[in-house]
């Protein structure tokens, strides 16, 4: 039997979790199940499997074996597609790291849908609150903002988006509307500290030059849903995404301030390593994610 059979052999077993709904599978008797899987272990000189006659679980090396079968079979598809990419149907594992906000709004649902329309593929969501290393966590695809210093990875823009200075009426009304930049210091600015970007200190463009504008407030965080309720409830200036903001503005409970001001763009990316080839699925759900999010929620757009 060849390694690539047990391969599947065993991806199959650990995802049914028991003898009888493998036999049920492959169209065996569970005894054939248990000599196959006997073989296998006697073969690799461990075992793979605690079974009862009432349960199984992997063991240490089972679980092992298990999660390289499951990256080689999919290696193992992604050739296959490779060869009629052209007509091929998106199947296989596809691991996406997304932050946090952004990743549970709008990539949990769009990738929900792409499974929704494409039943073969294996979607595995890993959200942060900081980027992961694609190459070193074994992820497919990464989503991004902002611009993308690294040449060790391609990217895709899939979505557009600003960033805007906001307060609550309420803190406006308190503390005034800040008219230029130079007044932004005299206000109590809430920071959110994400990735590597300085802190307390806020970019802007003018004419293709970046204007850094140094911030004071009480008032820190690296997680956005935090700063953005901070803001809601009137502690002070925030700068934040405009799909994050949209809704808030629609409804009145932000105002934006300094709008003749333009910060730094946070344009969304896909990004991938340069050494894997694009495979058929991961493009496709590339493509997918450009299409959805061409009507990202912004001010524009009419709102909820």
């Amino acid at each position: 039997m060849s390694q690539t059979l047990d391969l599947s052999f065993f991806h199959l077993l650990a995802n049914k979790g028991s003898l009888a709904a493998t036999a049920r599978e492959l169209g065996v008797t569970p005894p054939a199940v248990s000599k196959r899987l006997s073989a296998l272990e006697a073969r690799l000189g461990v075992r793979l499997v605690n079974r009862t006659t009432r349960s199984m679980s992997l063991t240490a090396e089972g679980e092992l074996y298990f999660s390289h079968a499951a990256r080689i079979l999919t290696q193992i598809d992604e050739v296959e597609q490779l060869i009629g990419a052209s007509r091929a149907t998106p199947k296989g594992l596809i691991r996406v790291n997304a932050s946090l906000g952004f990743g549970r709004r709008y990539i949990g649902p769009a990738l929900a849908a792409f499974f929704a329309q494409y039943p073969e593929v294996e979607i595995q969501l890993e959200i942060s609150d900081h980027p992961l290393d694609l190459t070193t966590h074994g992820f497919d695809l990464g989503i991004r903002f902002g611009t993308l210093p690294d040449a060790a990875f391609h990217a895709r823009k899939i979505a557009s988006n600003r960033r805007l200075l906001c307060a609550s009426p309420l803190y406006l009304e308190k503390h005034g509307v800040p008219q230029k930049l130079s007044d932004l210091p005299q206000h109590n600015c809430i920071f959110l500290r994400q990735n590597e970007t300085p802190y307390g200190v806020w970019s802007f463009t003018d004419g293709g030059r970046t204007q850094n504008v140094k911030v004071r407030g009480a008032l820190g965080c690296n997680d956005g849903e935090v700063a953005l309720n901070w803001a809601l409830e009137g502690y002070g200036i925030l700068l934040r995404a405009e799909w994050d903001i949209a809704r808030y503005v629609r409804s009145g409970r932000l105002r934006l301030v300094l709008e003749d001001q333009t910060p730094t763009r946070a344009d969304v990316y896909a990004v991938y390593p340069q050494q894997l080839h694009l495979s058929a699925r991961v493009r496709s759900l590339i493509d997918f994610l450009v299409d959805r999010f061409r009507h990202i929620d912004n001010l524009d757009d009419p709102g909820d």
